[in-house]
């Protein structure tokens, strides 16, 4: 009358996976059930997600002869289980499962083990319950508190205390075992003394069952009584059944009634049992499925031991197979005493400890599958449940807090007035921005000097006003982005930056023509009559002009947000649209500088009253330095550095500009007013 074995097995990995315990100890019997268990179901069990710390084979119990191996290789299962790392063993055996462990308790103290068999949570299969009461005895149970067993599902059935109480050798004289048990439980004889029967005491045949302590007899219904009662009472169905069969069959012969006899029947039994359906005593409807096996869950018991060695087994949960797929496996995990190494907390099995929060599992090379390392989470991901296979990203706009177990939101940043970074930008363009504006107004006012018309009024204006505008285009990189200042950014830059080295490159070209011109003869006289330096402005000026337009019309500049670049902050930015465009504005300014600055070296050398070439040369050395360092460094920066790179390029070079082409001339008009005089003039050519 045992429960099918699938559900038992299902049981143990229901109650494996809710504590958890994915590394175990596995003892079995060395027979073939335990073969068949270990070749069937524990792979069943891996599949899952259990490993083995150790899967071990018990020793059978053999002839006497045959006990000093049963020892040896008992101690020896004992090292293995002791010495292994795993909390919890599960143990597969039948009726010789019990009295081998015992032996092996008992011959632990000759071993220097440290643990003990009660630091461990044992997992017994119910066939060893069935049989666990000609081990109990007398011997000491300690080892087993804590254990959790399982037992064929019982209910308890009405009278049946009142039937234990009622038994006894007097009024069961007919019963040949029952005077030896007797005996035995009491510790009493009924005839003289023997050397089988050593007690002193008399047995009255009235002593009370009750008064026995539970390891020795159990007043209540136990899984294997109610199995034999339900046994019982499956065989008097199917005999029922075949008398109502057949007797209802009756035969006529000449005129008289012959009934069938039974036994010819008989082997029909089994066949009959299968289709036994009933409700028992209990309420509990004992059926069997179609290989004879019978329809039935599983109790799950906890052992709890006491230091008198009396034990109570407390039921803790069960496995109903009638039940639905959420609830076949219930336990009171509140109702359970765990082994006293634990300090009444819930074990834990496993080959390492969890992997926390912020960490992911990576398989040990040569261990099994549940053994891993716990590496903390690569940068940008993050673990939110322990022992996770992989670590994950954050949802686009939030970034990983410092212990990486969960996302917190990205502010939205940009490079503002407010901060240190923006505020030093724009002070430092509107310082540079005031100092152009007095040099404008100092050859404003000097502007019939030799100094200020020897240097082309017109252009020295022209170049002071667009270095004026592009310190002030600066600004427009500075505060948050809208859709009108992401369009003029570049746009603006490129155009005043374009028709500042088109000034530039008009000096240039003047002072190489001027000189050209003082030649007899020279066809540079007609060029310098025509408004040359107005030409070229406007023709470079003109072009870039173009290239800004077509950019603006193709792909123009919106503002945008850059999610990725930075980890904690989402930019708000002005998205070029084309880079390409961005890098064609680059090309042509620095086309214009490095013409310019090819003329004024060849020109450096040509005389002239305030070295205007040789200044021109200076100024274009540092506009190319300044650009050539900005490419890579701009590539390089990332977020609001970018800007700062870009309006510290643009502060610089124009700076530079200013510096190399107006600082000497404001010191000879400021400083050193005798030297801007037409006789020092004629005097210096001379």
């Amino acid at each position: 009358m045992f429960p099918k074995g699938t559900y038992q097995y299902n049981g143990i990995l229901h109650l494996l996976l809710h504590f958890r315990w994915r590394w175990i100890g596995v003892l079995y019997l060395d027979d073939d059930n335990g073969e068949r268990f270990v070749q069937n179901v524990l792979p069943f069990f891996s599949e899952r997600g259990i490993c083995f710390d150790f899967i071990q084979r018990l020793p059978r119990q053999g002839f006497t002869g045959e006990l000093q191996k049963l020892i040896e290789e008992g101690l020896a299962t004992y090292k293995t289980i002791m010495r292994n790392t795993s909390n919890v063993l599960l143990i597969h055996g039948e009726i010789q499962t019990i009295p081998v462990l015992r032996l092996l308790i008992a011959g632990s103290v000759y071993l220097d083990i440290p643990s003990k068999p009660g630091d461990k949570v044992w997992i017994m299969t119910a066939q060893m319950d069935f049989t666990s009461f000609a081990f109990q005895g007398r011997w000491s149970i300690d080892f087993l508190h804590g254990t959790i067993s399982l037992a064929v599902h019982l209910k308890e059935v009405l009278g049946f205390q009142e039937f234990l109480q009622t038994r006894n050798p007097i009024s069961e004289k007919e019963d040949g075992f029952i005077q030896s048990f007797w005996e035995n439980v009491f510790e009493c004889f009924f005839s003289s003394p023997t050397s089988e029967n050593p007690f002193e005491r008399t047995c009255t045949g009235f002593e009370k069952l009750e008064s026995l302590p539970g390891s020795l007899f159990e007043m209540k219904m136990t899984a294997h009584s109610y199995s034999m009662y339900n046994a019982v009472y499956a065989i008097a169905h199917a005999l029922h059944h075949i008398h109502l069969l057949k007797f209802k069959q009756k035969i006529m012969v000449k005129g008289l009634r012959k009934s069938i006899d039974l036994n010819q029947y008989s082997w029909q039994l089994h066949h009959l049992l299968r289709k036994v359906s009933f409700n028992n005593s209990a309420g509990e409807k004992i059926s069997f499925d179609q290989s004879g096996e019978r329809i039935a869950g599983f109790d799950i018991i906890n052992w709890i031991t006491f230091p008198n060695q009396s034990f109570l087994k407390a039921k803790v949960g069960k496995i109903d197979p009638y039940a639905s797929s959420e609830s076949i496996f219930s336990i009171n995990d509140n109702s359970i005493v765990w082994p006293n190494k634990f300090n009444h907390t819930q074990p834990i099995s496993l080959c390492n400890n969890n992997c926390l929060q912020g960490f992911y599992k990576r398989k040990k090379e040569g261990k099994p599958f549940c053994c891993y390392d716990c590496l903390p989470c690569p940068k940008g991901k993050i673990s939110t449940q322990k022992d996770m296979d992989d670590c994950v990203q954050c949802l686009e706009g939030q970034f990983p807090n410092h212990a990486k177990d969960g996302c917190l939101l990205k502010k939205i940043t940009y490079l503002s007035y407010r901060e240190p970074l923006g505020f030093g930008l724009t002070i430092f363009a509107l310082c540079l921005f005031l100092i152009t504006t007095l040099m404008l107004v100092i050859f404003i006012k000097h502007q019939g000097t030799p100094i200020v018309k020897a240097n082309n009024r017109n252009l020295t204006y022209a170049l002071l006003i667009s270095l004026m505008l592009s310190f002030l285009c600066a600004l427009l990189f500075i505060g948050q982005p809208r859709k009108l200042t992401c369009l003029l950014r570049q746009s603006a830059f490129g155009i005043i930056f374009t028709f500042a080295v088109s000034c530039v490159l008009a000096k240039t070209i003047i002072v190489v023509l001027a000189f050209k011109a003082t030649k007899p003869d020279s066809q540079m006289r007609k060029c310098m009559r025509k408004p040359l330096a107005t030409s070229i402005v406007f023709v470079c000026s003109f072009v870039q002009l173009i290239i800004c337009i077509m950019w603006l019309i193709i792909t123009p500049p919106f503002p945008d947000f850059d999610m990725h670049s930075l980890a904690e902050e989402i930019l708000l930015e002005c998205n070029e649209g084309s880079m390409v465009m961005f890098y064609c504005v680059l090309s042509f300014m620095s086309f214009l500088a490095l013409l310019s600055f090819t003329v004024a070296f060849f020109a450096r050398n040509l005389p002239d009253t305030f070295n205007e070439a040789k200044f021109i040369t200076f100024s274009m050395l540092m506009f190319c330095s300044v650009w050539l360092t900005f490419v890579p460094t701009y590539l390089s920066a990332k977020g609001k550095y970018i800007l700062a790179v870009e309006i510290f390029s643009i502060l610089a070079s124009s700076a530079g500009l200013l510096i190399c082409m107006f600082l000497p001339k404001s010191y000879i008009i400021l400083i050193k007013p005798e030297l801007n005089n037409r006789d020092q003039l004629i005097r210096i050519k001379n």
